[in-house]
């Protein structure tokens, strides 16, 4: 029970983190069909910048609380990874909207491999420790443990979730991307600018992105300018798992995919005795991907974000 509990937590903020970035995909799908494969690497810039920000901020005020570091790094992540995409979008993407499916889908490939060379080239391609911002001590949940790093994410994302799901719901902004989603041409006729709100949906993606990647060095410790490719590619099988195109399909296909691999790696790990567990986590994200996809190409919720409007 104790080691059921501790990978219930660890699932959660796992899971937590591939629904922040499942919801990029979503949202572009929903809008566009595109699938985004360069959306992991939006994470990794997201990480990388916000470390070289702290960096910065601890040289100039050492005296500078942890979370205010932590905050200004954030703020500067989300900035640069909402230039990033919206770049991204009018260079790479616009100009294939009317083209096969096949070739914006190799340009997002295109662009994954460029921006890992460019943050190679960048920052080095050696591994770099992340700064541990937040209180170390643990807090005990009977016998189990969730540490102040962990209970921050949780936290965030319950947070960022909330607001997008308002933003969709219940503002002009989310309409416009649900009439979009439904029909470009009959919304650009309601007054609606489809451009506008591609654009928009890629920069609210980029930022729930860019809060992922510092919530993801937090929670490991450690980046490197490869480290979007695994997160980005799980965060698209929960994308997929949820119902691609459904927001809340996301945010339940995200957490579960999360459950789903911290039990299974932690109890192989029980059963071997700690020979085996981790190093066998990605399995069972594919394994999910290969059932669902199998037995049910729509997802669990299997409906899309026009659906709704």
């Amino acid at each position: 029970m104790d080691t059921l509990i501790q990978q219930i937590i660890n699932g959660l903020v796992l899971g937590s983190m591939y629904a922040l970035v499942a919801l990029g995909y979503t949202m572009v799908y929903g809008i566009i069909n595109l699938i985004n494969f360069a959306h992991g690497e939006v994470l990794m810039i997201g990480a990388m910048t916000s470390w070289s920000v702290m960096g910065l901020m601890q040289d100039a005020y050492p005296a500078a609380p942890g979370g205010v570091v932590l905050l200004g790094a954030v703020l500067c992540a989300c900035v640069v990874c909402a230039c990033l995409n919206y770049g991204i979008e009018k260079i790479a993407y616009k100009p294939l909207r009317g083209a096969p499916k096949l070739a914006p889908l190799i340009t997002a490939i295109g662009i994954s491999i460029l921006l890992q060379s460019l943050a190679m080239i960048i920052w080095k391609p050696n591994y770099k420790p992340y700064p541990t911002l937040m209180p170390s001590a643990p807090v005990d949940i009977g016998n189990a443990v969730i540490s102040p790093t962990q209970i921050m994410i949780l936290g965030v994302t319950a947070v960022s979730l909330s607001c997008l799901m308002y933003l969709v719901h219940k503002t002009s902004l989310g309409r416009a991307m649900r009439a979009t989603a439904e029909n470009p041409r009959v919304a650009s006729l309601m007054g609606v600018k489809p451009d506008m709100v591609i654009s928009a949906t890629f920069i609210i993606g980029a930022v729930l992105a860019a809060i992922a990647g510092v919530m993801w060095a937090s929670n490991y410790g450690t980046i490197h300018h490869s480290m979007g490719f695994l997160p980005g590619l799980k965060a698209f099988t929960a994308a997929v798992f949820g119902g691609i195109g459904n927001l809340e399909g996301a945010v339940v296909g995200g957490i579960l995919l999360g459950l789903i691999e911290s039990i299974g790696a932690g109890y192989i790990g029980e059963l071997t005795h700690g020979v085996l567990g981790s190093q066998y986590s990605d399995i069972f994200a594919f394994m999910v991907l290969i059932g669902v996809l199998t037995l049910r190409p729509s997802g669990l919720m299997g409906e899309r974000i026009a659906e709704r409007a």
